[in-house]
């Protein structure tokens, strides 16, 4: 006998589908709100390089060209005419004053020096003669043996003959001196150059041949020019108080930079700034002392003279990727406490090193952002880290020690940072 079954009727089979689609509708809303439960975690602000300002004097170093010179230069010329037999220098090495070097043929001098001796020679003897004669007369005189008149003449003969003797010494004179005039000597002590003749030329013939030069080169002059109108602006910035005379002996303390860029470690001294003005070029010239014992300089060298004038006080330096130039002033960003950046007028100077010198617009503790500028997202905050400049390859230990620089202030700026 056949079971009973019962049979599936419709209504069954959709409270089946409606528990599945209820199942999924209660799914899908729980994911729903476990995604409005958990949003996501904003990102955290970008990090930007800043420098800390710290106000203080800073050092307004004008960098002018300049040339150098030799401290004493000495044209070596044949004083003697004649033929030039022996050089008796290396050329390019160093000389002693008085140190010889040409020898000119003397046999003529020393001929005419011969002569001047036997001339002396023989006005002494004439002297001896009218002395005796002279001595004879004067009791003569007295007992009228002889009459006044032969004593005078014999006592005018002892005086001429004196004379003579006179004469005949101031030729030897100048036959010895013609006579050391064939042995050429350094007029001073330095390094001389090369030779301007060769053995066997005629030298002195109607002028003073130029044989060498002769240069001291230890210490060097070396001379620059500023504008007079820099000059006249740093004196009434002076007189009204915005900067103040460099203290020390940093008035008149100067450093070299070589044509290729490198600091010179010598530092220098100024000597002297000309009381005229170049009416063709409206420059002031300059020359400062720079000592050369190594012989590194050489005159004629063009270099960068870096001359320390003045300070300016509440100052600092920056970096100057730091600052923004444009025609309508010169900016910075300056990070608040609450990590908000904001733009900041600024007074700057003239930028030397990589450096500006900031004269106005900042306070002491302020955060200036030197990089990650584009970093920045509108209002959004911003975290501060120390900044630090990059490091030469090979370099990475001085890294700490490049930033601890980033916080200092260097003197930098011309003497026209003063506007």
């Amino acid at each position: 006998m056949r079971a009973f079954r019962p049979a599936r009727t419709p209504v069954a089979l959709s409270r089946t589908g409606l528990a599945a689609t209820l199942l999924v509708v209660a799914l899908v809303s729980a994911c729903g709100k476990a995604d409005n439960a958990a949003p996501a975690a904003a990102p955290p602000p970008p990090e930007v390089g800043v420098v800390t300002v710290s106000l203080g004097d800073v050092g307004l170093v004008t960098e002018l060209p300049g040339r150098l010179e030799a401290s004493r230069v000495a044209q070596v010329r044949a004083r003697a005419a004649g033929i030039l037999q022996k050089r008796l220098f290396t050329e390019g090495s160093d000389v002693r004053a008085g140190q010889a070097l040409f020898s000119i043929d003397a046999a003529p001098y020393q001929a005419t020096y011969a002569s001047a001796q036997a001339s002396v020679a023989r006005a002494q003897a004439n002297l001896s003669q009218a002395t005796a004669l002279a001595e004879r007369y004067a009791p003569l005189v007295e007992a009228n043996a002889v009459s006044k008149q032969e004593y005078a003449s014999a006592v005018a003969a002892q005086k001429q003959a004196q004379a003579d003797v006179a004469v005949g010494n101031a030729a030897v004179q100048t036959a010895r001196i013609n006579l050391d005039y064939a042995t050429v000597t350094s007029p001073i002590a330095g390094r001389i150059g090369r030779a301007l003749v060769t053995e066997g030329a005629l030298v002195g013939q109607g002028e003073a041949t130029q044989l060498a030069v002769v240069q001291q080169i230890n210490p060097m002059y070396v001379n620059f020019t500023q504008p007079a109108a820099d000059v006249m602006q740093l004196r009434k910035a002076l007189e009204a108080g915005q900067l103040k005379r460099a203290t020390g002996t940093a008035a008149a303390a100067v450093s070299i930079v070589l044509e290729d860029g490198t600091p010179y470690a010598q530092p220098g001294k100024l000597l002297f700034s000309d009381l005229s003005v170049d009416a063709s070029t409206g420059q002031i010239t300059l020359r400062a002392e720079v000592p050369n014992p190594g012989g590194v300089l050489l005159p004629g060298l063009y270099v960068r003279v870096r001359l320390a004038q003045a300070e300016a006080g509440n100052a600092i330096t920056l970096p100057q990727q730091a600052v923004t130039r444009a025609p309508t002033g010169d900016t910075v960003m300056v990070v608040a406490a609450d990590g908000k950046v904001a733009q900041r007028p600024v007074k700057v100077g003239n930028a030397q090193n990589g450096r500006w010198v900031i004269l106005g617009g900042l306070q002491a503790g302020e955060q200036v952002m030197v990089d990650g500028f584009q970093k920045v997202r509108g209002a959004g905050p911003v975290k501060p880290v120390p900044w630090q400049p990059a490091a030469a390859p090979g370099s990475a230990a001085s890294a700490p020690a490049a930033a601890a620089s980033a916080q200092a202030s260097v003197p930098v700026a011309p003497a026209s940072a003063a506007k």
